[in-house]
């Protein structure tokens, strides 16, 4: 009875310790955009200097994401995400002290740890609910968005509220990381002195067709994200939409994306592969694309629609890495490989859309070409969603 009751402990402090992982993947990121022009003016920073705090960290990811499957290999999942937390723990502390350098340094050591979780957590799905994959998978996307949420919600008014002003609202994000590192902390022993051979085999997921189609389908996912959320408010306000009104709709896409990661693992159960929901996803947001570029006057319909598709699309873009991959450690070099790829596309995209626009002094071609770029996302999960596995 003791060993029962100690392994449904560590059974909870496990699940305990993966959602405080999960709810701690964006709120670095989320809760730095609302202040970036509070931040430029205290700083005396250029727009383009205030425009790189947000790119630097997608830099990160692209560079980091590839390594961490070898250093796993090397040092363990649990031990790995541990390393994590207390790295991103530091990088939220630098950034937030009054030294303008540690600005760039922490977001670099954030971004190095976020890059670890975000491409471990799908191996980690894989390994511990390996009959549950996509049930948890919505489980871990929906932690991620309402937090996101959350974190760029409150931070003007936590700037406003604390002493510190807008370091202390960005520092004290430490205070939930240290949560999950005290939670997570059990688990590094988890293996110890029962580590398994290491594997002899030598291929890698960057030779894989299907992997590309994986990377593909993650990069233009995140793209699309990343582009929403950089400029879908000034598109709003540039046809007479009120800036308050331009941010609740926002908000309103982020939280339809969260619905659907709850909603997406019941359609998926009743399927045989993800072709024809990743097809239908993208077109969802494809349609969204174009209600706003040909009626802008039904944008709220539209914002919703966008909400909808892209949710489902990110949703599946994180599950392909657990559900296309053999195994977990297959599953941790398909993520490492597919977030490199994706991260560097979402990167540019933002920075394509704006140049877009100023190329052409409106909103119709960056509109039009992102559309574009989402048919061809909806022929990729043709391909990404069907049943076949990597194996590394």
């Amino acid at each position: 009875m003791r060993t029962a009751n100690e392994g449904a402990a560590r059974r909870v402090l496990m699940i305990a310790g993966f959602l405080l992982i999960a709810a701690n993947l964006r709120v670095a990121l989320t809760s730095i955009g609302p202040l970036v022009e509070t931040i430029r003016g205290d700083l005396h920073l250029t727009a383009g200097e205030a425009g790189f705090i947000g790119t630097l960290p997608l830099l990160t990811f692209a560079a980091v994401s590839p390594q961490v499957p070898r250093l796993t290999r090397r040092f363990g999942t649990d031990q790995m995400l541990w390393a994590a937390l207390a790295t991103l723990a530091a990088g939220i502390v630098a950034r937030s002290l009054p030294v303008t350098g540690l600005l760039w340094v922490g977001t670099v050591l954030l971004g190095a740890a976020i890059a670890v979780g975000n491409v471990l957590m799908p191996s980690l799905i894989k390994r511990d609910f390996p009959d549950r994959v996509s049930a948890v998978t919505g489980v871990y996307t929906a932690v991620i968005g309402i937090m996101a949420s959350v974190a760029a919600g409150v931070a003007v008014p936590l700037a406003g509220t604390l002493p510190g002003g807008w370091r202390t609202s960005l520092g004290c994000w430490a205070g939930l990381v240290l949560v999950g590192l005290a939670v997570w902390t059990p688990q590094i022993t988890r293996q110890r002195g029962a580590a398994p051979a290491e594997p002899t085999k030598t291929a890698t997921p960057w030779r894989s067709l299907l992997a590309w189609e994986c990377a593909a389908f993650m990069a233009l996912s995140a793209c699309g994200f990343y582009t929403v959320q950089s400029w879908y408010s000034s598109i709003l306000q540039s046809h007479g939409t009120s800036e308050t009104t331009a941010g609740w709709l926002l908000f309103a896409y982020q939280f339809v994306g969260v619905i659907m990661s709850i909603v997406m693992p019941f359609v998926l159960a009743r399927l045989r592969d993800q072709r024809g929901v990743a097809f239908v996803s993208a077109l969802i947001a494809v349609s969204g694309y174009l209600g706003l570029l040909f009626l802008p006057d039904l944008a709220v319909l539209w914002v919703l629609l966008t909400g909808i598709g892209a949710g489902g699309v990110f949703f599946l873009a994180l599950a392909f890495f657990s559900l296309r991959a053999e195994d977990p450690r297959s599953s941790a070099a398909l993520s490492g490989m597919g977030q490199s790829v994706g991260y560097l596309v979402a990167a540019f995209g933002p920075v394509l859309f704006g140049y877009l626009h100023d190329v052409t002094g409106d909103w119709r071609v960056p509109l039009a070409v992102l559309a574009g770029l989402t048919g061809v996302h909806a022929l990729i999960g043709l391909r990404a969603g069907r049943d076949a596995h990597v194996q590394v």
